[in-house]
């Protein structure tokens, strides 16, 4: 099938590399021999169901001067793989609006400039975060990985992308279709077939979930079996992109946000809110940098 591209103009700082080398989820791919960690060969390779749940595309991703190129392997419209690409990574806002937290914020400052262009990478839809929920579930997130590559490969589409071959998830229709898999006991595939059967009947429609906003929405994902206030939290906020959720429950955030403020122990929701109310409304971006940049 021919190739088509589009390219993406960037408002804001961004880096590809950074998106590219943040690995998590459907991103947890080898990077070498005996090495869990992503590498980045200057080219981005995404493969997803696209939105409506319907078609599967593989995209090559390259940054150029003022955003990204894209070449799209696979059928849909062109319009609606760039939509979705689009908020994958973060480039649906105008992030000159965050450079300003890090204004008002020396910790955040020190982050950004630690890591420039770092937008947070969203999963591919809530279906495929939901799906990776019920498989990882209590699971090592690495061996699902694998397990859920094999997965794509069998029951969904593959795509040759830029001398690598990556698969898409399969469909929520292909999904119902699959009775067994080795690594996935009959229990949890009743659950990601629930997961699937939510995503036909539309629950789990990106553009419903964003126009319910982030707390109904996370209401309304615990409807699937197996999708618990954790996991709604990670649907909703990772694979809607909605940019000012602050997780006061998540005990990893608020130990780093002890060593990065300088606090004798774990911030209280009160406290948390109070140094969170300077990243307004930028609160889950500058969430996602503590955690994922902190460490550097």
């Amino acid at each position: 099938m021919a190739t088509r591209s589009f390219t993406i103009v960037a408002k804001g700082p961004f880096s590809l590399r950074e998106s590219a080398l943040f690995g998590f989820g459907q991103r947890m791919r080898p990077g070498g021999v005996g090495s869990q960690e992503p590498t980045f060969d200057g080219v981005m390779r995404l493969a997803f169901c696209l939105d409506g749940y319907r078609d599967q595309v593989g995209v090559e991703l390259r940054q150029v001067d003022d955003g990204v190129r894209a070449v799209v392997h696979g059928k849909g419209d062109l319009a609606a793989v760039e939509a979705q690409v689009s908020r994958v990574l973060s480039l649906d806002h105008d992030a000159t609006g965050f450079v300003q937290v890090g204004k008002r914020d020396r910790v955040i400052k020190k982050l950004q400039q630690t890591a420039p262009g770092l937008r947070p990478p969203l999963f591919y839809s809530p279906y495929e975060a939901a799906t990776w929920s019920v498989l990882s579930a209590r699971r090592s997130g690495w061996q699902m990985s694998q397990v859920r590559a094999q997965l794509s490969e069998a029951h969904g589409a593959t795509f040759d992308l830029a001398g690598e071959r990556l698969a898409a998830l399969p469909t929520p229709t292909q999904l119902l279709r699959v009775e067994a898999f080795p690594g996935i006991e009959p229990a949890r595939l009743e659950r990601m077939h629930g997961v699937a059967q939510a995503a036909v009947d539309g629950l789990l429609d990106v553009a419903r979930l964003r126009e319910l906003g982030p707390n109904d929405a996370m209401t309304e994902v615990q409807r699937i079996n197996g999708i618990g206030p954790f996991y709604a939290g990670l649907i909703v906020v990772r694979a809607t992109g909605f940019t000012d959720v602050l997780p006061v429950n998540e005990p990893k955030a608020l130990e780093v946000v002890r060593q990065l403020y300088d606090l004798s122990g774990p911030p209280t929701q009160q406290e948390f809110e109070a140094i969170a109310e300077k990243w307004r409304p930028w609160r889950t971006w500058a969430t996602v940098l503590l955690r994922s940049v902190g460490s550097r």
